[in-house]
């Protein structure tokens, strides 16, 4: 072999070379922007996300921030209530003249409460005559009734609120269950005795 022969392929060999070598470099440029482009569409969806966290965080606190404020206001309403029954069932306030005055002013403050909370959502949860749901209505006392079906709520403890589709407050209620005819047997045992 000639000289020049030998270089020519030492230069076949190192242009190979050169070509892997650009080979390897292009495949690592390439897997280094597919991971570049990976990342990239990563951190737009981490913070798509993140945006879209904030944005239900922001229309959660607009529509249940008041949330604490109502719970605390149902107190009030419960209070005026219990308020006109006691001044009603008051012996001695039952003589005087100006109850009925006394007890429409009330009524009127209640009403007008009832309206301030209807207008911010504030629901009272239907009761009376419902089946017991326990998402609702918290079961107080099971009481027995022929003419109910059982699970039906025939007696309103408390009442219970909605803020728009969020539970305020369950409403405390007596269940009716029917009769068992062991207790039926006891009952008619101690008539005939």
């Amino acid at each position: 072999m000639s000289k020049n022969n030998k270089k020519n392929e030492d230069s076949i060999e190192n242009q190979k070379s050169d070509s892997s070598v650009k080979k390897v470099e292009n495949l690592t440029i390439d897997q280094k922007l597919k991971e570049t482009e990976d990342k990239l569409l990563r951190s737009l969806a981490e913070v798509e996300n993140q945006r879209r966290r904030f944005e239900k965080e922001i229309k959660d606190a607009f529509e249940f921030g008041s949330y604490n404020f109502a719970k605390e206001s149902l107190a009030i309403l419960d209070n005026l209530q219990r308020a006109k029954d006691a001044i009603k069932n008051d012996e001695t306030l039952k003589t005087n003249k100006d109850l009925d005055k006394f007890l429409d002013n009330i009524s009127i403050i209640e009403k007008d409460l009832i309206t301030i909370f209807e207008k911010n959502r504030i629901k009272k949860i239907v009761t009376k005559g419902e089946k017991f749901d326990p998402n609702l209505h918290q079961a107080m006392a099971e009481i027995e009734d022929e003419k109910a079906d059982a699970g039906t709520i025939i007696q309103e403890i408390q009442a219970g609120y909605m803020l728009g589709d969020r539970l305020l407050r369950p409403a405390l209620v007596g269940v009716a269950k029917k009769r068992n005819s062991k207790n039926t047997e006891k009952e008619e045992k101690n008539v005939e005795n």
